[in-house]
C-alpha cells in the first residue's frame, strides 16, 4: 500500500510531529494540518495491525491520537468518517437488525485426503476442458465470518453470515476492526461498489492476554479464539468489542459494479488488490500453483506448520484462479464448483485420567465421565470427556491416572483415542463401574443386549430434573425462559418437583428470588400458558419415551384424535406404523399401561396442556402426497424443521432412516452415512435442497 518513498516521507512527519510535541506543550502546538496528521496515524495503523511490522512504539501512536482527538475536538467542522478517531466505540448498539447479502453466502464443499483432492480437481477438469489447472491455496482462518460492502470507496455496510443470505448488520462493531480501512481506494481500479468476504478472528497472543485479564477480574475465559471473535461480533457495546483486539483477513471479492476494465482477472491478483489498498489478505500465506500434485504437496507442508501459526486454521481452501474460469464452473445450491476445503487432521493430545464421574440422564442411563487433566485441543481446553458405557471403558483398557491420547474429531468433540499402558507405575487403580445408583442408590439394570447401566427408579430425582428439562425444551414444549439452569434452580428450592409442577409453579415466590423482576416472571407465566396448545406431536416428543425421536412423535400423532387412544393399541397395531419396529413399538406399549405415566397425562389434562390432534394433519396441498422424505447434512436455505414442516402440510411423510419405504433424501452440506446408505437403494431419489424447493407448490 506504501511504497519506500511514501514510507519514508511519513516516517520523517512522524519524527518532527513528535520532536515537536516533545519540545512544546501539546496543548500550545500551532495546529498542523488535521488530514496531513490523520494520514500519519493510517500510516502507522496499517504498519501495526495490517503488516505487524510497527514503526514506532504505542505511547508514540497515543501521543499524536490525543493531538488529533484535541484538534478535532476544536474543529468538529473538520472531522470525516474515515478519520481514525472515528473508529472507537462511542456507546451501545441498540440492535443488530438483518440486512441481505448481495450475494448468498455459500458454504465450500470439504475433503479430508488426497483421494478427495484428486476426484475434486478430476471433476473441475473436465468441466472446464482443460488438462491442468491453475490453483490459489491459501489458509482457512478459523473464526466468525463477515461480508464488508464498499461504496464510492467508503465502508457502507458490514454483516454476519447469518443463513448465507440474510446476516446481522454490525457495521459499528467492524469500524472498530483496525485491520479493516474506514476507506480504500477502490475507484483507483475502477469499482463503485464491491463486497469483500472474509474472516474474523483473535490471535494466539492476543486470546491470552485477554483471557489472562478475565482471570485476574474473577471472570472466567473464553473457551478458544474462534467463539470469542464470533461471540465479540455481536456485543451491543462497542468499546467492549474495541478491546478485543480483533483482526480481520479478507480473502474473497462476492460482487463488484465497475467503470472499466482495470480490475484484476485472477483471485490471487484480487488479494494482491485488496492488500495494496490497505487489507488484511491471505497475499503473504497464499501459493499460487499448477496440478492438483503440488497443492497436495503445499497442504501437507502447510499442516506440518500449523501450531506454529500466530491464528488459528483449520485447513486449506484451493480456489481455481482464473476468475473467468471460476463462472464458468459456476455453484451448486450449495457450494462453489471452483473451491473446496481441506480441513486438516482431528487435532490430538496427551493427558491424564485423574478421575470419572457417573452421571444419570432422564431415562436412566448411567454416563461415566472422564475428569482429565486440562488440555489444549485445537484451540479448546478440554476436561471433561465423556465414555459412554462400561464396555467402553474396557475397550480402551482406561484405568485412573493412566496417560491417555485424547482427539477432538472434526476439531469438536473431544474423545479417547486410547492409554498408554506402557506407560503405568504401578499407581494406576480400576476404574469401578458403580452396582447402584449414584444419586438414589437404587440397584442398576442392564437390560439384555444393551451396554448401558440403568437406575430404573422413576422418582431418582436426576432423572426427574433431566425429564423437565426435556419436557420444556425447545424441540419439545418449547417454554422460553424456562431452561436447564431455572429448572434445576426451581427444583433445589422446592418450587418444582415433577413435570406437571410446571402448569403449578407459584409465581409469587419466584417474583422474590434474585434475578426474577416482574417482567421475567410476565415471560415466564406467558411461555407456560402458551405452552398448553403446542401441537400433539411436541408433547408427545416432551414426554420422554424411549427410543420415540421427533419424527416418531408426529407419526403418533397422526395416528389419533386425542392422546389417550393409545392405550387401547396393541404391539402389533403400532408397529404397523411408519418406521415403528418391534423394539420402539413395546416401548410405547409399556409407556401406555404404565398407571403412573397415565396419571401423568391425566393430570396433565386437567392442567389445561391439549392432548388433542388440534389440525388431523389436513394438508394444504397435495403436491407431495404419499411421498416419503428424510433430509440430510446442513440446509443452506431452509431450516431442517421447517423443510420437514412444508413436507407434512403438501401431503407428504417425513421417515426417521433409510430403507425401502424412501422415496426422497434431500440431500444438505457435508452429508453422511444416509447418503452412502441410500446409494445402495436404487429406488431412492436423491435430491438437492433446490430439487426439494422446486417440488413444492409456488
Amino acid at each position: 500500500m506504501y511504497n519506500k518513498e511514501q514510507t519514508k516521507n511519513l516516517q520523517q512527519k512522524t519524527t518532527d510531529w513528535l520532536l515537536k510535541i516533545n519540545k512544546e506543550n501539546a496543548a500550545t502546538v500551532t495546529q498542523p494540518s488535521i488530514e496531513d496528521l490523520r494520514a500519519i496515524l493510517r500510516f502507522h495503523e496499517y504498519r501495526y495491525y495490517v503488516q505487524n511490522d510497527p514503526l514506532i512504539g504505542d505511547t508514540e501512536y497515543d501521543v499524536l491520537y490525543k493531538l488529533l482527538e484535541k484538534m478535532e475536538k476544536e474543529n468538529p467542522s473538520f472531522i470525516t468518517a474515515d478519520s481514525p478517531t472515528q473508529r472507537v466505540g462511542k456507546g451501545l448498539v441498540s440492535s443488530f437488525p438483518k440486512v441481505q447479502h448481495l450475494v448468498p453466502m455459500l458454504s465450500l464443499e470439504n475433503s479430508y485426503n488426497e483421494a478427495d483432492l484428486v476426484d475434486w480437481d478430476r471433476k473441475a477438469k473436465e468441466l472446464s476442458g482443460l488438462p491442468e489447472i491453475e490453483y490459489c491455496v491459501e489458509p482457512k482462518f478459523d473464526g466468525a465470518s463477515i461480508s464488508l460492502i464498499y461504496d464510492n470507496d467508503q465502508l457502507n455496510r458490514s454483516a454476519t453470515r447469518g443463513d448465507g443470505v440474510v446476516g446481522d448488520e454490525i457495521t459499528q462493531n467492524t469500524r472498530q476492526i483496525k485491520s479493516v480501512p474506514l476507506t480504500a481506494a477502490f475507484s483507483n481500479y475502477g469499482i463503485e461498489q464491491i463486497e469483500i468476504r472474509g474472516e474474523v478472528l483473535i490471535n494466539k497472543s492476543n486470546f491470552k492476554k485477554y483471557n489472562d485479564k478475565l482471570i485476574e477480574e474473577g471472570i472466567p475465559p473464553f473457551a478458544n479464539p474462534r467463539n470469542s471473535a464470533a461471540g465479540s461480533l455481536r456485543i451491543k457495546d462497542t468499546a467492549e468489542v474495541s478491546r478485543r483486539n480483533l483482526e480481520a483477513f479478507l480473502y474473497h471479492v462476492s460482487y463488484i459494479t465497475t467503470t472499466d476494465n482495470r480490475q484484476p482477472t485472477t483471485h490471487s491478483g484480487m488479494l494482491d488488490m485488496l492488500w495494496n489498498l490497505g487489507f488484511r489478505s491471505p497475499k503473504k500465506e497464499m501459493i499460487v500453483v499448477k496440478g492438483i500434485d503440488k497443492v497436495i504437496q503445499h497442504v501437507a507442508e502447510f499442516e506440518s506448520k500449523r501450531d506454529t501459526l500466530p491464528y488459528e486454521i483449520d485447513g486449506m481452501v484451493v480456489k481455481v484462479n482464473d476468475l473467468q474460469l471460476q463462472e464458468r464452473l459456476g455453484m451448486t445450491s450449495h457450494h462453489p464448483r471452483w473451491a473446496i476445503a481441506f480441513k486438516f487432521k482431528a487435532r490430538q493430545a496427551t493427558s491424564k485420567l485423574l478421575n470419572v464421574e457417573f452421571q444419570v440422564g432422564r431415562t436412566g442411563a448411567v454416563t461415566p465421565v472422564a475428569k482429565i487433566a486440562a488440555v489444549a485441543v485445537g484451540g479448546v481446553t478440554v476436561t471433561s470427556i465423556s465414555i459412554h458405557n462400561e464396555e467402553y471403558i474396557k475397550e480402551k483398557d482406561l484405568m485412573l491416572g493412566d496417560t491417555i491420547l485424547i482427539e477432538r474429531s472434526g476439531d469438536v468433540i473431544p474423545q479417547i483415542v486410547k492409554s498408554f499402558p506402557e506407560l503405568r507405575n504401578g499407581e494406576e487403580t480400576i476404574i469401578r463401574f458403580p452396582t447402584q445408583c449414584p444419586v438414589c442408590n437404587h440397584p442398576l439394570f442392564k437390560p439384555e443386549g444393551e451396554a448401558v447401566w440403568r437406575c430404573i427408579n422413576i422418582n431418582c430425582e436426576a432423572q426427574v430434573v433431566e425429564r423437565i428439562i426435556h419436557f420444556v425444551s425447545k424441540d419439545a414444549m418449547d417454554i422460553k425462559s424456562f431452561g436447564e439452569a431455572n429448572v434445576r434452580k426451581f427444583y433445589e428450592l422446592g418450587l418444582l418437583k415433577d413435570v406437571p409442577g410446571i402448569y403449578k409453579v407459584d409465581f409469587e415466590a419466584i417474583g422474590k428470588l434474585e434475578g426474577f423482576g416482574k417482567k421475567s416472571v410476565d415471560n415466564l407465566q406467558a411461555a407456560i400458558e402458551n405452552s398448553k396448545t403446542q401441537p400433539l406431536h411436541r408433547l408427545i416428543y416432551g414426554l420422554g419415551i424411549r427410543y420415540v425421536g421427533e419424527t416418531t412423535a408426529k407419526t403418533l400423532a397422526n395416528a389419533v384424535d386425542h392422546l389417550l387412544e393409545f392405550t387401547g393399541f396393541s404391539e402389533e397395531q403400532l408397529q404397523n406404523m411408519e418406521d415403528v419396529g418391534i423394539k420402539v413399538a413395546g416401548s410405547i406399549y409399556r409407556f401406555f399401561r404404565d398407571a403412573e405415566n397415565l396419571q401423568l397425562l391425566q393430570q396433565l389434562e386437567a392442567l389445561g396442556i391439549s392432548l388433542k390432534n388440534q389440525k388431523k394433519q389436513v394438508a394444504l396441498n397435495d403436491a407431495l402426497s404419499g411421498q416419503t422424505f428424510l433430509f440430510t447434512g446442513t440446509l443452506t436455505q431452509l431450516k431442517r424443521s421447517d423443510a420437514e414442516s412444508m413436507v407434512e402440510e403438501n401431503g407428504g411423510k417425513i421417515v426417521s432412516g433409510v430403507s425401502s419405504k424412501l422415496n426422497y433424501l434431500v440431500v444438505g452440506e457435508d452429508a453422511g452415512s444416509k447418503l452412502e446408505k441410500a446409494k445402495k437403494i436404487q429406488t431412492i431419489k436423491i435430491i438437492s435442497e433446490e430439487d426439494f424447493i422446486k417440488m413444492l407448490p409456488a
